[in-house]
């Protein structure tokens, strides 16, 4: 069974700023990822925020501070951050932005986060809507029976401008299979976020200076 909390999100590589000192991992799981990010940045300081109080033994030995919390209620002070992951948790909250203000609150002037969140427009939940009029409820993926919150890329990005951020880049993940690169290239592209299965969102807080374009990449 695909299990979340152990998997090292390297995809996220190119998003990564150049340096980091202080990084929150929001819903990390064992601290997997956090543990692979310390070894990018060796003299960085790790902290978790994790939901599930049986990984907490793993946990200690991924990340410098970790927290056993319910990120649906007050979440610790741990100081300003300057990268902030929430890779896949989003959607599990009662209320996503509430958290997400409070998370974005920690951050430092010039600070990173990225943000991840499943695509309820990909096209294998869209056309059994469309035909068959249903959808089903999986063990993973984009319809997760855990999943309390869905969103599509406005929303994604409405949730990150009404938070207090601004994204940058972004990634639209889900290209690696030819029948998805096939279909890409014989709509010249214009049904991508169809095609998507997640995005990955790398945002800064508002600022002065506007984005004008996100810089899109597929993986």
């Amino acid at each position: 069974m695909y299990r979340y909390h152990d998997f090292v999100r390297s995809e996220i590589s190119q998003l990564l700023p150049r340096t980091a000192s202080r990084i929150l991992d929001v819903g990390c799981g064992i601290g997997a990822t956090a543990k692979w990010l310390k070894a990018r940045y060796p003299e960085s300081w790790t902290i978790g925020f994790e939901g599930n109080s049986s990984l907490l033994p793993i946990l200690s030995g991924n990340v410098d501070e970790p927290h056993i919390v319910d990120l649906n209620g007050p979440l610790p002070d741990v100081g300003a951050v300057d990268l902030v992951l929430l890779l896949d948790v989003l959607e599990h909250l009662i209320e996503p932005k509430m958290v997400l203000e409070r998370i974005v609150s920690a951050m430092g002037a010039g600070a990173t986060a990225i943000i991840s969140v499943p695509n309820i427009a990909h096209l294998s939940v869209s056309i059994p809507l469309l035909v068959w009029g249903r959808f089903d409820y999986r063990d993973a993926g984009i319809l997760d029976r855990t999943h309390l919150r869905f969103f599509n890329i406005t929303s994604a990005l409405d949730l990150a401008s009404s938070s207090g951020l601004e994204v940058t880049k972004g990634l639209l993940s889900g290209f690696g299979g030819p029948r998805t690169q096939f279909i890409n290239r014989l709509t010249l592209g214009m049904v991508r976020n169809r095609l998507a299965k997640q995005f990955i969102l790398s945002a800064r807080l508002h600022s002065a200076s506007k984005i004008t374009a996100i810089d899109w990449q597929i993986i």
